[in-house]
């Protein structure tokens, strides 16, 4: 389903629309630093408190997925196809895109990308400036 340039501005509104019911999706961005989004999470939540019942991600090595037109269709059409009443998205790469636990040992710190070391992903400072 090719829903072209309009992908973006329409995650954009639904996510601006804030509550109008559930399921609900949720999307996130991440990537190696705060200028680069490589992985977009889409997680359909089917009521208050509850997990995600489905998850898909997508994955750009060379460009900044949150620019990729055939990326986001595919995140619309996804949530289309789970029919997501709302969309809660926040503007900005919210942490590395590897997983703890799967790509690098629990506990330690993502090798791979040294910029979120240390570094809340809601406020985008090091912890230890958090605490002045």
């Amino acid at each position: 389903m090719a829903i072209g340039p309009q992908s973006r501005k329409w995650l954009q509104k639904k996510s601006r629309l804030g509550l109008r019911g559930y399921p609900i999706g949720t999307v996130a961005f991440y990537g190696p630093d705060e200028t680069r989004a490589s992985k977009v999470a889409v997680g359909i939540v089917l009521a208050e408190g509850g997990e995600p019942v489905e998850l898909q991600r997508w994955f750009s090595d060379k460009s900044d997925v949150r620019h990729e037109t055939r990326i986001l269709d595919e995140v619309v059409a996804f949530l289309r196809r789970h029919g997501a009443r709302s969309v809660a998205m926040v503007d900005r790469i919210l942490g590395c895109p590897h997983e703890e636990g799967i790509d690098y040992p629990l506990g330690e710190t993502c090798p791979q990308c040294p910029y979120w070391a240390g570094r809340s992903r809601w406020v985008d400072e090091k912890f230890d400036e958090l605490e002045r």
